[in-house]
């Protein structure tokens, strides 16, 4: 399964009325739980300022979209596919012996 490194913080658009705040914050933390129950969610964090932080996902991308695009436009996004050091090990070895043959000729 594919695993994404999603970056997030609050928009602009976010409600000053705590209400409203309120309600967008039980909204998401439902969702992230649903997803964590489910596996989908590996881990979900704050950074320091309160504002932004990170979830790491084991899904598929359509299921990040089907969740991230219920809270838009009060929070943005930044989505990094990553893959495994196992796997881009040989990639990485690969790529510079064949750099290293080319340099030679």
């Amino acid at each position: 399964m594919t695993r994404y490194l999603v970056l997030w913080h609050r928009s602009a658009a976010w409600p000053t009325d705590p209400a409203e705040k309120s309600k967008i914050i039980q909204k998401t933390g439902s969702a992230i739980d649903n997803a964590i129950k489910k596996g989908k969610i590996k881990e979900h964090g704050h950074f320091l300022d309160g504002n932004s932080g990170y979830t790491i996902w084991e899904t598929e991308g359509i299921e990040i979209f089907r969740n991230l695009i219920m809270t838009s436009p009060y929070y943005e996004y930044e989505i990094h596919e990553m893959i495994p050091f196992e796997k881009s090990r040989g990639i990485v070895k690969e790529v510079f012996k064949v750099s290293a043959k080319a340099a030679k000729k």
